[in-house]
């Protein structure tokens, strides 16, 4: 078995005494009959699909063949609290949970997070993408878990429009992109969008308005979420105004601006299909999506003309942002095997096995040693150099952040609210959910 930098750092903060009890349960108590070491069955349930992962770990297995007892089971976003909940009260808890910071916060409760006397944060930081912090528990409890994989929310155009239409580059900045609507966007008489530049403004119809309106407010320096000094989580949305100027109003105003019929940037609204599926038929320029959906991208429509590109910045910023998801292995309670458990989650942290899994996955890796790499795929360069700042928030359960979310544009882009009052409304909710 080869060890990492990283394996032997985190290996070597153990205690003498936990690290020998540790290896020699993890390494040595799932032998078969025929003597070959195994770190013993480990059932990971996780988010990623199913098909993937099986891959990986076939892949992963013929470098580690101490993995070949690790199996994956695909599980439901939105019940995996709930299985986990019952699974653990009933004696059948798996030995990992596989999921992204979204998820996190409804299964923090059923989690053992691992002590930084096991993990410390210099060990942590030096190993792993900024990004991965969101998964520090409060209070200097520990990680939550150890990530895995992350996938960079990235901008995606069709070649053909842009390139029909005088436009080399996709656009770097909002700025520049805001100054493509009036040559791209393609208006009837009557102001109804026949063919839009971008997706942005409404949110039921936008695919993965959660993270992009994440990424808006990560790069205004909003954090979205935050734990205060006696451990409680509360929303942030920028509404205290720094230098004269809150961020949060600012960042509002630009999303909902591309919804407005009144506005020049008006290129999008709620009667028109879903983003992915307009983008995927060609009436649509522009799109922002998780790069992991390359590859869905392509087999959908193998005649789409598209490339990838890091997500627009604002033109003014000194330091890059852009929202991701951060998949992370994490311990629950309950785990027949923790010590095998454990042993998993940091091969899989190896460099072999980090290139299997993001290959598979169509994801990036976390590991900082990994992404000095120079990757040959065009699409997993966009990935690997994004990844390096993609940033996270600890959030809701899905379904309920963007119902709060949702909420908050319409309210904004049907008049109902003004910029200040949906934001200070949405906090208040945000806030509330938080400290369910």
């Amino acid at each position: 078995m080869k060890i990492s930098l990283f394996q032997g750092i985190l290996f070597g903060v153990f205690g003498l005494a936990a690290l020998v009890g540790l290896f020699v349960f993890a390494t040595y108590s799932g032998k078969n009959a025929g003597g070959s070491a195994s770190v013993g069955t480990v059932i990971i349930w996780g988010t990623l699909p199913a098909d993937d992962m099986q891959e990986a770990l076939q892949l992963a297995t013929q470098v580690e063949p101490i993995l070949k007892d690790v199996s994956y089971v695909q599980k439901n976003i939105s019940t995996l609290p709930a299985d986990l909940a019952s699974a653990i009260a009933t004696g059948g808890a798996p030995d990992l949970v596989l999921a992204s910071q979204e998820e996190l916060k409804p299964l923090s409760k059923f989690i053992t997070p691992v002590p930084l006397s096991s993990l410390p944060v210099s060990t942590f930081t030096n190993a792993f993408i900024k990004a991965g912090e969101v998964y520090a528990a409060p209070g200097g409890a520990g990680y939550y878990g150890i990530p895995f994989l992350v996938d960079p929310l990235v901008l995606f155009s069709n070649r053909s429009i842009l390139s029909s239409n005088g436009v080399a580059k996709p656009p770097a900045t909002w700025e520049q992109l805001v100054g493509l609507v009036p040559n791209i966007a393609v208006l009837s008489p009557s102001r109804q969008v026949t063919r839009g530049l971008i997706a942005l403004g409404t949110y039921t119809n936008v695919h993965n308005a959660r993270g992009i309106l994440s990424s808006l407010f990560l790069q205004q320096d909003v954090p979205l979420s935050s734990y205060s000094v006696n451990g409680a989580l509360s929303a942030n949305l920028g509404l205290v105004a720094t230098n004269g100027l809150a961020p949060g109003p600012a960042v509002l105003g630009f999303y909902t601006q591309f919804a407005d019929p009144s506005k020049v940037s008006y290129t999008w609204n709620t009667s028109l299909p879903d983003s992915q599926r307009s983008f995927l038929a060609g009436d649509l320029a522009l799109y922002l999506g998780y790069v992991s959906e390359a590859s869905f991208l392509q087999a959908a429509n193998p005649n789409l003309d598209f490339i990838v590109s890091p997500l627009p910045q604002p033109a003014t910023t000194q330091l890059k942002n852009a929202y991701g998801l951060v998949y992370a292995f994490m311990a629950p309670r309950g785990a027949k095997n923790p010590g095998g458990a454990y042993q998993v989650a940091v091969l899989l942290t190896n460099a072999a096995e980090q290139i299997i899994a993001a290959e598979a996955t169509g994801l990036a890796p976390v590991t900082l040693t990994q992404l000095a790499t120079v990757p040959v795929d065009p699409v997993a360069v966009v990935a690997y150099s994004e990844a390096l700042y993609t940033r996270g928030w600890l959030s809701p359960a899905p379904a309920d952040t963007d119902r709060i979310f949702s909420g908050m544009i319409t309210d904004v882009i049907s008049g109902r609210s003004s910029l200040d009052s949906a934001l200070v409304s949405t906090e208040r909710t945000l806030s509330a959910s938080l400290q369910q």
